[in-house]
């Protein structure tokens, strides 16, 4: 009897040691291919801005455009209240649209 639940102990240590070894394995690859997609995004964020500051280099201010001045500025009258009740019909809809459940899958 107790060479029985002997063998049982060692055969569950055998199985919880691969078990562990396979989840460790699996998560050295997770990381690294999380730290790969870490370095390829600030890979891209540095291209990003070295091409936006190359093309603000390159580009220069057009003639059309004029300093902004206070006497340039141009005031608006504020919305009409009918314009207004379009503006909380869109966002009521928009409300309704945000407590619909999303349905996973296919």
């Amino acid at each position: 009897m107790a060479d029985g639940s002997l063998i049982g102990v060692f055969a569950a240590v055998l199985v919880l040691s691969g078990l562990t070894l396979h989840w460790q394995h699996r998560w050295t690859l997770a990381f690294r291919q999380l730290e790969m997609t870490r370095e390829l995004a600030h890979r891209l964020t540095e291209s990003t801005a070295m091409l936006e500051r190359h093309l603000l280099e390159r580009s220069s201010t057009p003639k059309q455009m004029v300093p902004t001045t206070v006497a340039n500025l141009v005031y608006l009258d504020r919305p009409s209240s009918a314009s207004t009740k379009s503006a909380n019909n869109h966002l009521a809809m928009l409300g309704s649209l945000m407590e619909r459940t999303i349905h996973h899958g296919y």
